[in-house]
């Protein structure tokens, strides 16, 4: 596991696999995002995604676990704000994994036992198709004295 001190700009992480079947994508919108083009395989076909699509927050969601399965960061993953963007529609059968870049660790000024740790996330499906992509600050700890 690494404290803060233990990451530097440049490291990289990739995730396992994570297949998003139709039956996931459906069952995650009947609970979170009740919309035709997340519900029902056919009346998607006539939507602006001509076809069943995870919604957005399903994605988000799923990269989020691939994010704490795969950064081994000691204290947990602590997320300070975030942009995220939707480039392309996660299908059924789409195998989702992740690549994350460290891109900036700042220690900070005002508490010696911590620092943030800038990051870019692609959740990509099987063929390399970026789906989603995030920018986070992390909040990562120093190791224990």
């Amino acid at each position: 596991m690494k404290y803060f001190e233990d990451l530097y700009v440049g490291e990289r992480f990739i995730s396992e696999a994570y297949e998003m079947s139709e039956e996931r994508i459906i069952a995650f919108a009947e609970h979170y995002d009740p919309q035709v083009f997340h519900l029902d395989h056919e009346q998607a076909k006539e939507t602006f995604f001509e076809g069943l699509a995870a919604s957005g927050w399903h994605t988000g969601s799923v990269t989020m676990r691939l994010m704490a399965q795969t950064l081994p960061i000691a204290t947990g993953v602590i997320g300070g704000g975030v942009d995220l963007r939707w480039l392309s529609p996660t299908r059924p059968g789409d195998i989702l994994h992740i690549e994350v870049e460290v891109i900036e660790v700042t220690e900070s000024r005002s508490k010696p036992d911590r620092g943030t740790v800038q990051i870019h996330v692609e959740t990509k499906n099987q063929h390399g198709e970026t789906r989603q992509t995030i920018d986070t600050r992390l909040l990562v700890f120093k190791r224990p004295q």
